[in-house]
């Protein structure tokens, strides 16, 4: 007769997930912004509105689908977010620090590659004067920048309003106050179309909200570009010595 033995099973193995490091994390947003697809729906969203999966499709030149996988991934690590109205989802940049980062990369991503066969890529029509997020940039957003540091309105390499620029500032109803966002209150970022630095963070910000308050800055529609009415044209002038062609 053949003997049985109790068998007592071995208690299962739990389940081993390594935590994830700060390098794992940097390596899926890298990862994220390594297809040119991908890129090209940042930049477009660079201008700091919503669009929609198919408008973003068409920026891109990929087809809808495409786009909604992209967007689906960028969603997910946090790089941009949506509102949903009515059967539409309207994408956009999930903030400033992002919008920061994006700007930054370009700047860097120029400086790799520049060369004398590399042209400057922006269209014509957005070199003067545009939004770039939140804050001015293009040749008049360069031009202040360097006015605001030649004034010594800005010290530290752009990053501190000193008490001339903050009068100054203040004059013509610029918020100077910091606010509470973890973002930097002012900083240069590197115009890519320009190559020079603008101003951004913060202060950037506050200045293009004054500028639209007074309407000395207007948007085009459906475009990131701006264009700079008679009476801003003037104030630009007094306040920046601003020098407009004829």
């Amino acid at each position: 007769m053949a003997r049985r033995y109790l068998v007592t099973p071995e208690p299962p193995v739990p389940e081993h997930h390594p935590q994830k490091s700060l390098e794992d994390a940097l390596a899926v947003v890298a990862g994220a912004l390594a297809d040119k697809s991908r890129a090209k729906i940042l930049c477009a969203l660079m201008d700091g509105r919503a669009y929609t999966a198919t408008e973003l499709s068409a920026a891109a030149d990929i087809s809808p689908s495409t786009a909604s996988a992209h967007l689906a991934r960028l969603t997910k690590i946090g790089l941009i977010k949506y509102l949903s109205q009515g059967r539409h989802r309207y994408f956009r940049l999930a903030g400033p620090a992002v919008a920061d980062t994006l700007e930054r990369l370009m700047g860097l991503s120029w400086d790799h590659l520049q060369t004398e066969a590399i042209p400057i890529s922006t269209p014509v029509h957005l070199r003067t004067i545009r939004s770039c997020y939140d804050h001015l940039a293009g040749e008049v957003a360069v031009a202040l920048y360097e006015h605001m540091i030649a004034s010594t309105w800005l010290s530290d390499g752009g990053t501190i309003l000193t008490p001339l620029g903050y009068a100054a500032l203040t004059q013509i109803g610029v918020d100077c106050s910091a606010g509470t966002s973890r973002r930097r209150f002012a900083c240069p970022c590197l115009d890519w179309s320009e190559r020079r630095p603008h101003l951004g963070g913060q202060l950037g910000a506050a200045i293009l909200n004054a500028f639209e308050q007074h309407a000395w800055v207007v948007r085009q529609l459906d475009s990131r570009g701006m264009d700079v009415t008679s009476k801003g044209k003037k104030a630009l002038a007094t306040i920046f010595k601003f020098r407009w062609g004829n």
